[in-house]
């Protein structure tokens, strides 16, 4: 599906931010007037274009908040955060150390702080303990009764972030009465931009203690809580649910088995060779002039080295491979619900190979390229993804 853009990263990513627009994240028309800007595939008008519309509508944001105009403060908040995000995910050159990705993460994040401060349900940010550390979250909760409810853990994917989580699960969820409870692990948002933290492929050392916390929460139904996993999150909590056994259901938004196929899918046989057998020297090359020919290939590699903690292309492709449910997924014993996007651009197939994998309960639910689904993680059609997630948790979960 193209959307006011050729260039498929930009396309996708369009639609990503609109999609947005169920749960307040965006308004269809700052978007077209801001990708009418936008030259295709030019990501310095990207970065400048959509940083001038989340500094225009946090502008709008804090006027409002200002006369006590508390609704129409929420709502630009919500945007401008929304709008901050996708301003920065093409600062992949030096994301580490460059401090415009630090700034408008920061935005990002502020923003959103604002606007769930205006939330006519409560939102109490946290920390959770892991390893000497603590990771940043925010429980969503459906009142502030105090009622123990169902729930939902969010884990985000390759790319996403914490603030992300309200549009892409939460705002659905409280409307149906489940509360959620999320955070930015290793690698993820706030947890690698500020601490540092990199990815790691046994997500049950990080999935264990955010169980552990959501436990010590009265307003969490101990044997109602269910892990969420979007994008590469899909196998995320996969892998955990494998060791984590504390959970009454798993939803894998998209299923992955294995993350490496990626990266492996896009390219020629020698090419991978040459990387499995440790011939950097002839691979880095290689993947450079690959990177410099494709962005969506350039920015999943820079994207990955920083986030996964990789010297190189060659090693990040290297370090995907232990993202796998291989001989894991087999331990998995509480009901899954596996999403399939019909035209799924990366992981295309995945679904069904971690359906296959598990013996425990399953349903696997395609959505279509016709009913406006078929998109990766089914961007620009949250509410009909989130009908068949909640649907399946009433049954399985609440009821």
């Amino acid at each position: 599906m193209k959307f006011l853009f050729e260039n498929e990263s930009f396309s996708f990513e369009t639609l990503r931010a609109a999609g947005f627009a169920n749960y307040g994240g965006a308004e269809l028309g700052e978007v077209v007037v801001t990708a009418r800007a936008i030259r295709d595939g030019d990501e310095d008008d990207w970065h400048r274009e959509w940083k001038a519309t989340a500094q225009r509508v946090e502008a709008l944001g804090e006027k409002a908040r200002a006369s006590g105009h508390r609704v129409s403060a929420r709502e630009a908040f919500l945007r401008a955060s929304n709008y901050y995000r996708t301003a920065e995910f093409f600062l992949r050159e030096n994301p580490a150390d460059d401090p415009e990705v630090t700034e408008l993460s920061a935005r990002s994040h502020d923003t959103f702080a604002a606007a769930a401060g205006l939330l006519d349900t409560p939102v109490v940010p946290m920390r959770i303990p892991y390893q000497g550390t603590s990771l940043p979250g925010y429980l969503y909760l459906v009142d502030d009764s105090g009622a123990a409810r169902p729930t939902v853990i969010y884990n985000s994917g390759y790319d996403s972030t914490l603030e992300e989580s309200y549009f892409a699960i939460a705002a659905a969820a409280l409307s149906r009465g489940y509360n959620v409870l999320a955070f930015d692990g290793p690698g993820q948002g706030a947890s690698l931009r500020e601490q540092r933290l990199v990815f790691r492929p046994d997500w049950e050392a990080v999935i264990t203690p955010v169980v552990d916390y959501a436990l010590t929460r009265p307003e969490i139904k101990p044997d109602a809580i269910a892990l969420f996993g979007y994008s590469l999150g899909g196998y995320l909590v996969a892998r955990a649910a494998a060791f984590e056994h504390r959970v009454a259901a798993i939803v894998l938004d998209d299923g992955v088995f294995d993350f490496s196929a990626a990266f492996r899918n896009s390219l020629p046989p020698f090419l991978s060779s040459w990387i499995s057998e440790g011939r950097d020297d002839a691979a880095v090359p290689v993947l450079t002039m690959m990177a410099q020919a494709n962005l969506h290939i350039r920015w999943a590699m820079n994207n990955g080295i920083w986030a996964m903690g990789a010297s190189s292309a060659a090693d990040l492709i290297r370090k995907t491979t232990d993202y796998t449910l291989d001989g894991v997924a087999e331990r998995i014993d509480c009901p899954t619900l596996i999403l399939d996007a019909e035209n799924d651009q990366f992981l295309k197939g995945q679904p069904q190979l971690v359906e296959k994998a598990l013996n425990a309960p399953t349903t696997l639910v395609t959505l279509t390229e016709a009913e406006g689904a078929g998109e990766h993680c089914h961007i620009g059609a949250m509410s009909r993804a989130h009908s068949v997630i909640f649907d399946w948790l009433d049954d399985v979960v609440a009821g």
